[in-house]
């Protein structure tokens, strides 16, 4: 007996799936909403195939979903969302329309991939992602007392650095209102259960990642702590899946976005597609590397000297590192900085 080849679109939603099964001949041979039970998917698609290739659109729920289907022998990818919906031409959206164009798409090897990344890395960037969402919270909060001091045109010693613990000694004991008193009480009780939160975050990401290979040789690196090791090895995975540092470099967003049109030749910024995530500790890595000496201070006084405003040599400093790190990831034997 020949085993019958089938391509398959998933359209995915929290309560049911609609199933697009398409020969290899492009010909539709079911497409039907089906509860969103592993089971039932398979036994649909079954009826007209046993070598499945699938396809899911990337979003919340859907790389459990494949990871599923994968251990029941299915080939899955996931689909880049916003490319799969400029590549579809009607302007109409239904289920059946866009199941059938993932399956289409694969069908024919124009599907746009994303990676699909094991499930201990899904679940350290939940943890990383869930610690910044932590960091910007306190954040806020210390906007708030900034504000909360403005506003009472009450201004703090400067012998003393904010946030340290004299100036928040300061803070507990300065006169304000009543309800400014109580305001900043309630503010400074946040503050302090946020900063704990964010150790105890912190010690859970360690405890994760303290033996993994990739986190011990991004933390042998100058300047690379632990928050910016976790959200690499959370975001990015595994760099043998970027061809070579200027893919990577794209990835992170820290890459200069073209803007050129006939004989005009512009820059317009970084670009935009990239993992927020990466880029925000890119950044900040980028501004700990130019106050250290070697190779990327260096590189920041002459970018300076050229005349460079500081926020492009910052952004050019984090794209030549990341290039470089790509290599050195790959190749341990290469010469350090």
């Amino acid at each position: 007996m020949s085993i019958v080849r089938v391509f398959v679109g998933l359209d995915y939603h929290q309560d049911s799936i609609q199933v697009c099964v398409m020969s290899p001949e492009r010909k539709v041979l079911v497409n039907r909403s089906v509860p969103n039970e592993v089971p039932l998917v398979l036994a649909l698609v079954e009826r007209y195939g046993q070598q499945v290739e699938a396809a899911v659109e990337a979003c919340c729920g859907s790389a459990n979903l494949a990871e599923q289907l994968t251990k029941h022998g299915w080939r899955v990818h996931l689909a880049h969302p916003g490319f799969t919906t400029r590549m579809k031409q009607n302007p109409d959206k239904t289920d059946l329309q866009d199941a059938q164009l993932l399956a289409d798409l694969l069908s024919v090897g124009y599907l746009p991939h994303v990676w699909l990344a094991p499930e201990s890395l899904r679940e350290l960037r939940h943890l990383a992602r869930h610690r910044q969402h932590l960091v910007d919270l306190r954040r806020n909060i210390k906007l708030k007392l900034r504000a909360l001091l403005r506003e009472h045109r009450i201004k703090a010693p400067k012998e003393t650095r904010a946030w340290s613990i004299a100036w928040l000694a300061w803070l507990k004991g300065c006169e304000l209102p009543q309800v400014g008193r109580w305001l900043a009480d309630e503010h400074l009780e946040e503050l302090q259960r946020l900063s704990n939160k964010i150790k105890e975050v912190e010690q859970k990401l360690e405890a994760l990642v303290k033996d993994h290979p990739v986190y011990l040789k991004l933390r042998a690196e100058p300047g690379v702590g632990l928050v910016t090791a976790v959200t690499m090895l959370a975001e990015i995975g595994d760099f043998s899946r970027f061809q070579n540092g200027k893919q990577l470099a794209k990835y992170c967003g820290v890459t200069p976005r073209n803007a050129s049109s006939g004989q005009r030749q512009a820059d317009a910024g970084l670009v935009r597609a990239g993992n927020p995530q990466v880029r925000r500790v890119l950044i900040e890595l980028a501004h700990r590397l130019v106050r250290m000496p070697g190779r990327w201070s260096e590189m920041c006084q002459h970018l300076s000297r050229s005349g460079k405003q500081k926020n492009i040599v910052i952004a050019a400093v984090a794209n030549r590192w990341v290039r470089w790190l790509h290599h050195r990831m790959l190749t341990p034997e290469a010469l350090s900085v």
